[in-house]
């Protein structure tokens, strides 16, 4: 321990140094590093992104907290910045094709890097059809709206198939050995087991530089589980610190992060669309990005409908899914679509 206070010492609020590991912060010792990667704490990047309170159980007291945070936050350059400044990192930001131009265009471009993106719909309008297509798409090279990075997977009901990544890696002219080889997959069973997936996934991204983590679905087990208004705020709050940490992680490795949602119809609607999304208020304010997905009159044709962004204006496009994956509909396509 005295080594661990010796470092903290010698370190000052002005000092900005890069830290690779755990052990390197000021204040770090191998006991307290343990003790922290036992919380879920593997890197650097993901202890920047913690709270004191997040770090109780380590037994160490809030101004050493305060002081291990500001380390690993001065180390990845957290700070206070200028708008002109933050103009600059926004360039950082970096988008991953859908697979479809025309749902593309409702996102600027595609899906932003940093920030939580969420399908919700029924069952069978894509979501998850959608999530196998953003597991190939990530691989691809910048130049074909692709991020070079591998793809993250919590699977909550059991949907991921590796034959829908074959068809699709073979559509875009992708080895398919090589393609599943660069998606790391869990299958939660439980919400608990989900949420310490996530709380534990920050080595396995840093290593596997992972740029699309997924969680399909977000809120399957959290519905199932916490049964009953009196359960209701409980859920909540798990809900909320569960994406808090989501959202930590594309923020401190620049990644993509994808979640599905399941709907509910609400009886009591008699204008307009009864169905939406679970979760409530948390995860709408947590969604960075939210689209409505539901299926057309005709075959294979969906239609995505952009309901929330920070700075985008609402829309709608129609894309379609194939045994090639998510791809654009052609006019006659559209007009029968839009005649549902």
């Amino acid at each position: 321990m005295a080594e661990e206070e010796k470092k903290e010492c010698e370190y000052s609020s002005t000092t900005k140094k890069k830290f690779e590991f755990l052990e390197d912060l000021p204040g770090i010792g191998p006991a307290t590093a343990q003790k922290l990667k036992e919380l879920g704490y593997h890197t650097v990047e993901s202890l920047a992104m913690a709270t004191a309170r997040e770090l109780e159980p380590v037994g160490i007291s809030e101004k050493k907290a305060f002081a291990i945070i500001e380390a690993a936050r001065s180390s990845i350059g957290i700070s206070f910045i200028r708008a002109d400044e933050l103009l600059k990192m926004r360039q950082n930001v970096l988008r991953l094709t859908s697979g479809s131009k025309a749902l593309d265009r409702i996102l600027d471009g595609g899906l932003e890097t940093q920030t939580i993106t969420e399908f919700y719909g029924e069952y069978g309008s894509g979501k998850s059809q959608i999530c196998h297509q953003l597991c190939v798409n990530v691989q691809l090279p910048p130049e074909r709206g692709g991020l070079n990075g591998a793809a993250l997977y919590v699977d909550t009901e059991n949907t991921f198939r590796t034959e829908r990544i074959v068809q699709m890696s073979r559509h875009l002219g992708l080895d398919p050995t090589e393609v599943v080889k660069n998606i790391i997959y869990a299958e939660a069973y439980t919400s608990d087991h989900q949420i310490f997936l996530l709380e534990n996934a920050d080595q396995v991204i840093k290593e596997n530089n992972v740029k699309l983590i997924i969680v399909d679905s977000l809120t399957a087990h959290f519905r199932s589980e916490y049964i009953g208004r009196e359960m209701l705020a409980s859920r909540q709050q798990r809900l909320n610190k569960h994406m808090h940490k989501l959202i930590g992680l594309a923020r401190a490795f620049n990644a993509v992060a994808v979640v599905t949602n399941q709907v509910m119809a609400k009886p009591d609607v008699f204008f307009g669309d009864a169905v939406h999304p679970i979760g409530g208020h948390i995860v709408g304010h947590t969604s960075h990005t939210r689209l409505y997905l539901r299926r057309a009159a005709h075959g294979p044709v969906r239609i995505a409908r952009l309901v929330s962004s920070p700075y985008l204006p609402e829309g709608e496009e129609i894309f379609k899914i194939t045994e090639n994956g998510i791809e654009d509909v052609s006019e006659e396509e559209k007009t029968k679509s839009r005649g549902r």
